[in-house]
């Protein structure tokens, strides 16, 4: 019991040590690489609960021909298809929004029609979602705190974030162990019918054979 507790009282030290340093593993941003093919759509989706803020950053790299960089057309849809961003012939663009339902949100990215002959190309994206996507340089100059004060604030906000991706967890898997035995009852229920079924047409069986043979005077 006593190791346990040391570790809590350890766990916020190692997580200020987390935000100072530059090699931290928390994962705050993901930086994503896509080969667009010269004809076809590439995709990306993440799984983002409700009320979080998304915000990214895609461009084009093409280190053959930089003075000349095709361009593409990006589309992201939330999960019940509604359009968050669309942009045609751009060689960069951002887009942000606020999750309003939780599930897969979707993001989109194609040549456009005066660059399909030309070969892939690369496309790079800067995607953060939550705290990541914070400013925290301007939370600083707003409410006038730095140094310790602001990394207490960031830490904050990380286990605010971490919790309410627990909650969001605990939650999808309370879901999901309610569809599961909703399941397991209408399969055990189907499996007595089958049953029952069984051994009423067994017993006509028996029934009509026994009838026949006895009419027959086989019996």
């Amino acid at each position: 019991m006593f190791f346990g507790g040391r570790a809590v009282c350890f766990l916020p030290i190692i997580l200020v040590l987390c935000l100072t340093r530059n090699n931290c593993m928390l994962p705050v941003a993901e930086a994503i690489w896509l080969t667009i093919p010269s004809s076809g759509t590439k995709c990306i989706s993440e799984e983002i609960q409700s009320n979080v803020v998304v915000l990214a950053d895609y461009y084009v790299i093409d280190e053959n021909n930089p003075d000349r960089i095709p361009t593409v057309s990006a589309r992201v849809t939330s999960p019940f298809g509604n359009n968050l961003h669309h942009n045609e012939n751009a060689t960069h663009g951002q887009f942000a929004f606020t999750t309003s339902e939780s599930g897969n949100y979707l993001a989109c990215f194609w040549k456009d029609g005066s660059h399909k002959q030309d070969s892939e190309l690369t496309l790079g994206i800067d995607w953060k979602t939550g705290i990541a996507a914070k400013d925290w340089e301007s939370v600083a100059k707003k409410e006038k705190i730095e140094g310790v004060e602001l990394v207490l604030r960031r830490l904050q906000g990380t286990v605010e974030a971490i919790r309410g991706n627990l909650i969001y967890l605990k939650d999808r898997e309370a879901d999901m162990r309610e569809v599961s035995e909703i399941t397991n009852a209408r399969v055990a229920w189907f499996s007595i019918m089958s049953l029952g079924v069984c051994i009423t047409v067994s017993v006509l069986q028996i029934w009509y054979l026994k009838r026949y043979f006895v009419k027959k005077k086989l019996i």
